[in-house]
């Protein structure tokens, strides 16, 4: 699909890579940019339509495809981020994190995959991570949301190819917003990370790996498993 001319809804949209995808979305003329969040008056810019969302709430999810029910472009951006380790972590950060990083992207899908249907097919964003594949000791309650997630991605892929929506994993390490705010390291550019998805959905293409870290992640599945622990 071409995103000239497209109508698309971002979750998690009024910071860091949400606001980067929306900032695209227009310059590549999308006729149509929903750009949904907690607390819609975050959402400034003039060029964008606020949407209130909580993925967590099924009851506004259902209220968001309703509202926005010509989109034919979906992105679950929406995330958090939790320390912890398996033993140390608060079951309940690690709850919030299964809530958020993988049941939100489901009600969403669920949601919209009737939309994306009745729009022609169109395509669904799932934005994950290289601790998809690989995990942290420290953040063991997110990776295992994005392993999770990438799950999930995979089954809606296949379960969404007959009615012709592409779904698209994109998976990066450390990217330059607030989350990472406080991470030493290279991180990737939010820009070049959407530059890449939005090229992908455009190309037809069912991943993306948006930075030397995932690319290294992604070869890394065929070694020595506990490679993937750090």
């Amino acid at each position: 699909m071409q995103i000239s001319e497209s109508v698309a809804f971002v979750t998690g949209a009024n910071r860091g890579l949400g606001k980067a995808f929306t900032d695209a979305l227009v310059a590549r003329g999308a006729t149509t940019v929903y750009a949904a969040a907690r607390n819609p008056d975050t959402i400034t810019d003039p060029r964008l339509t606020p949407v209130r969302l909580d993925v967590t709430d099924p009851a506004s999810v259902a209220a968001a495809a309703s509202l926005a029910g010509d989109a034919d472009l979906v992105i679950n951006n929406a995330g958090i981020s939790r320390g912890g380790s398996v033993l140390g972590a608060d079951v309940a950060d690690v709850r919030a994190q299964l809530e958020t990083n993988l049941l939100g992207p489901l009600e969403v899908t669920r949601a919209f995959a009737p939309v994306l249907a009745r729009n022609g097919g169109g395509a669904l964003v799932n934005v994950l991570s290289a601790l998809s594949w690989m995990s942290f000791s420290s953040l063991a309650g997110y990776s295992a949301s994005k392993a999770a997630a990438w799950s999930l991605t995979n089954a809606t892929r296949a379960e969404l190819r007959g009615q012709g929506t592409l779904v698209v994993g994109v998976h990066m390490g450390y990217v330059d917003t607030d989350m990472a705010a406080s991470v030493e390291g290279p991180k990737a550019d939010p820009v070049d990370v959407v530059t890449q998805v939005l090229d992908a959905v455009e190309a037809g293409q069912d991943e993306v790996l948006g930075d030397d870290v995932a690319r290294q992640v992604r070869a890394a599945l065929s070694g020595p498993v506990a490679d993937l622990a750090v």
